[in-house]
């Protein structure tokens, strides 16, 4: 079923297509305007390798304000209007060393030096390849910040992570490795490929499935990505949404300078421009990644089976092993509970998903991908407007209890 026309109730004009029976995620969708500070967005969902969800509205930069549609008004997000998904790049980074794995490329318990040998350097000689993507590797930090040039320089930023001493004994704990994940996959894959991750996630993953999606946005796709931006954290009462107020403790490591917290969040100094044409070009797979919603939610269903006669990424086997629990319980840097895969979030309580076979990876402020094997569930969303939100963004949440409600009725 299309959408188009403009409704006076939420007063947003939503375009695409809804399949028979899944209203309730375009409603979700709309509700999200009305009541929660959405500036501009889409959303996309597969069910079962058919696509029955893919929406847009709003406006493409999230500074353009509310207004959209004028033909000398702000330019309105349109189906092709991509976005940096911040986190969310880690799920689809995440396939790569799975599919090297399934192809024989990439053994998960060997030494992670045993493909990069500087990596040993500092106590890192037995870290696995396996507790590199569970975040359990104690590299959350670097001593020394890494300026932008450095950050998105290949050589320079693996050179450091090499050379960084684990914060803890690797392998006993877990914490999130938010922003230096990007240089320890980077690493690792150019190391066992000879490709960096960007490189072989276009050729290997986005061109034969026909995504738009990048780790380092190409200069000829440039124009058709918004601008980010906060937004007003708004909750309407009784709406049912998540709620995880932050323990004091969370609050405190976020401000002091020297906790792990924020040493993990600041290991790019100054803060980069996320809408800097440098930054979306670089490669980062743990935070810089550009993606459509049709193409989060294509990918993740992708995982489960063939698409639209595309081949399935994942044998069987890689399937189970991307929801099969690596790391779990109190996290040392996000200071509450998390479960990891192989480099995906897992389905609980801090990040919830679908349900317990869930797997995939939000981010930080509001986009989220992740598949669903019970249920055959794909879901892409992507936003232009940032909330505190770390793992659990409401929009995000909403859409996702929407997709819920819906096999619930259908059984």
């Amino acid at each position: 079923m299309g959408v188009g026309s403009t409704t006076e109730e939420w007063d947003v004009d939503v375009q695409g297509t809804v399949a028979a029976g899944w209203e309730p995620v375009r409603d979700a969708f709309l509700r999200n305007f009305e009541q929660r500070g959405e500036r501009g967005a889409a959303v996309a969902v597969h069910h079962d390798g058919a696509r029955v969800v893919d929406l847009w509205a709003g406006t493409r930069d999230v500074d353009a304000g509310a207004a959209h549609g004028e033909a000398d008004g702000p330019a309105p997000w349109r189906e092709e209007t991509a976005q940096v998904v911040r986190s969310a790049t880690k799920g689809v980074a995440a396939a790569v060393p799975l599919l090297l794995h399934q192809r024989g490329l990439l053994d998960l318990d060997a030494p992670v030096a045993a493909y990069w040998p500087e990596f040993k350097a500092a106590g890192k000689d037995g870290v696995t390849v396996r507790q590199l993507l569970a975040h359990r590797a104690g590299v959350p930090v670097l001593d020394r910040p890494l300026t932008l040039a450095e950050a998105v320089d290949l050589e320079t930023a693996t050179g450091a992570i090499a050379a960084q001493a684990p914060v803890w004994e690797p392998g006993t704990a877990h914490g999130y490795h938010a922003h230096t994940f990007s240089w320890l996959l980077s690493g690792l894959v150019h190391r066992t490929t000879g490709r960096t991750i960007g490189r072989w996630v276009a050729e290997e993953i986005a061109d034969p499935l026909g995504l738009d999606l990048w780790i380092g946005l190409p200069d000829a796709e440039a124009h058709r990505v918004g601008r980010l931006g906060p937004v007003e954290e708004i909750e309407p009462p009784g709406s049912g949404a998540l709620r995880l107020r932050p323990k004091r403790s969370v609050t405190e490591a976020y401000q002091d300078p020297d906790s792990l917290t924020r040493r993990a969040f600041g290991v790019i100094d100054p803060k980069p421009d996320e809408n800097d044409p440098v930054y979306r070009a670089a490669e980062l797979p743990g935070s810089a990644g550009v993606a459509t919603a049709r193409a989060l939610s294509r990918f993740y269903a992708a995982t489960l089976g063939p698409v639209d006669g595309a081949e399935r990424l994942f044998a069987p086997d890689t399937l189970a092993l991307a929801g099969t629990e690596q790391s779990a319980g109190a996290d040392r840097v996000l200071l509450v509970g998390t479960r990891f895969g192989l480099g995906h979030m897992l389905h609980g309580p801090a990040s919830p998903l679908l349900g317990p076979s869930s797997f995939g990876h939000p981010g930080r402020g509001g986009s989220l991908g992740f598949a669903d094997p019970d249920s055959g569930i794909a879901f892409g969303y992507v936003t232009n407007g940032m909330r505190k939100t770390v793992t659990a963004d409401p929009r995000a949440q909403s859409l996702v209890r929407a997709v819920g409600s819906v096999l619930a009725r259908t059984g």
